[in-house]
């Protein structure tokens, strides 16, 4: 489920293009924003796809199979790499684009799909809001903390939708949890853990180097580089990307964001107070990564709780996902969860179970009720916002091997 995605342009524009580019996106947004406005259930939406990789392979599969229920159709394409281009043309009929700005210059998209790198998200959201089209972009929604906090004031001042694919949130098992807690049936929450580990062979991520990916002839390196650091042509960098710091935070940003944004919905917390990680390169030795494989973040939110994140890509025995309040302790499971008194608290056990599913299909839904019903997202910026300042904290730790803390009033990590 967590294939390469590939993204699609260069950042920097010429002066003129650029004042183009607005131009045209000016009149975009306010036809979005009109549409967002005053669509029905009964209108089409078209949307387009930036990135054709692994994971936006997935999403258009499960577009184009809700494609006459939803009354949606996916319209345009774009990706760097001419390879993938053409089979996301196969499986969707789209327009090709090899330059994302131009996709978004299209006035009848309604929305876009961000399946790219991370290190892309940031502007691309940026420019997909300025341009007026409605985002679903993959988690993490940003690289760093600062892209995050550019993206929220975006999204605040056009007034598009964006839903951050952390699919979880389709799940009510969260949205209920907080429920129980803030009815105080856990009494006073101190501690919360989850993991999300697996147990790869040979190597971590070590996707499969593909053939015919050929720099200047059908694929840009460039703009596959665009914001990040320049690099020569490395085909680990390309299909392995999860594996470097310059687009990824491996664990943290892969895997963890899925589970401290369940855990930030269940207590209803925005941003840690402190945090500290340690973890290393403990099995797979040989590996070109410079992410580690084994990797745990400590997260001390104001007043409490502490959040535990237990994660390993050589062993994937699971760690139980619970919240340890005074009076009881909440059990997430396979269903939902279940709800058991502490110590010498009485009362009966108390079990949901759960409706919706952590699934791409359903998240994409909300998204487009969001569109056209103005329904709440599963998985708005702001949520977005804590899941990557929740992984960048450990990210800080880990790298400059100190603890770190959050600054309220400027909203960034400094170190102590």
């Amino acid at each position: 489920a967590h294939s390469i995605p590939q993204d699609h342009t260069i950042l920097l524009m010429d002066a003129i293009s650029r004042r183009g580019f607005l131009s045209g996106a000016a009149v975009a947004l306010t036809t979005a924003k009109s549409y967002s406005q005053i669509a029905g259930a009964g209108e089409r939406l078209r949307i387009g796809v930036i990135g054709c990789g692994g994971m936006a392979e997935g999403h258009m599969r499960a577009l184009m199979k809700m494609k006459e229920q939803a009354n949606i159709d996916v319209v345009a394409v774009c990706d760097v790499w001419e390879k993938r281009l053409e089979k996301a043309v196969e499986i969707t009929g789209g327009k090709p684009y090899k330059d994302y700005r131009h996709l978004l210059d299209d006035r009848n998209i309604d929305y876009v799909l961000i399946a790219t790198p991370e290190h892309w998200h940031c502007q691309m959201t940026i420019d997909a809001a300025e341009a007026g089209k409605h985002i679903y972009c993959e988690k993490p929604m940003t690289h760093t903390v600062e892209q995050a906090k550019k993206v929220v004031a975006q999204i605040k001042k056009t007034g598009v939708k964006m839903q951050v694919g952390v699919q979880g949130m389709s799940d009510d098992s969260y949205e209920s949890a907080f429920e129980q807690v803030k009815k105080g049936t856990l009494g006073k929450v101190v501690i919360a853990q989850i993991d999300y580990s697996r147990n790869h062979v040979g190597d971590f991520w070590a996707y499969p180097i593909e053939e015919g990916a050929e720099p200047g002839v059908n694929l840009d390196w460039k703009a596959w580089l665009g914001p990040a650091p320049k690099r020569p042509w490395d085909p680990n960098r390309f299909f392995r990307w999860r594996w470097f710091w310059d687009y990824s935070s491996g664990i943290a940003s892969d895997l963890f964001v899925h589970r401290v944004t369940r855990i930030i919905k269940s207590l209803g917390l925005t941003f840690p107070e402190r945090g500290a990680a340690c973890g290393g390169t403990w099995q797979f030795t040989e590996s070109k990564a410079e992410v580690p494989d084994t990797f745990n973040i400590l997260l001390d939110y104001p007043g409490g709780p502490t959040v535990i994140l237990v994660s390993s890509m050589a062993n994937d025995t699971p760690v139980e996902h619970v919240l340890r309040g005074h009076k009881a302790t909440l059990t997430f499971t396979s269903t939902g969860w279940v709800i058991r008194p502490q110590g010498k608290e009485k009362g009966q056990e108390i079990v949901h179970k759960k409706t919706g599913r952590e699934d791409i299909t359903l998240h994409h839904q909300n998204l487009m009720a969001a569109i056209r019903k103005n329904e709440p997202l599963k998985c708005d910026c702001m949520l977005g916002y804590y899941g990557v300042v929740a992984c960048a904290m450990g990210v800080e730790s880990f790298r400059k091997q100190k603890y770190v803390r959050w600054d309220k009033a400027r909203e960034r990590i400094v170190t102590t």
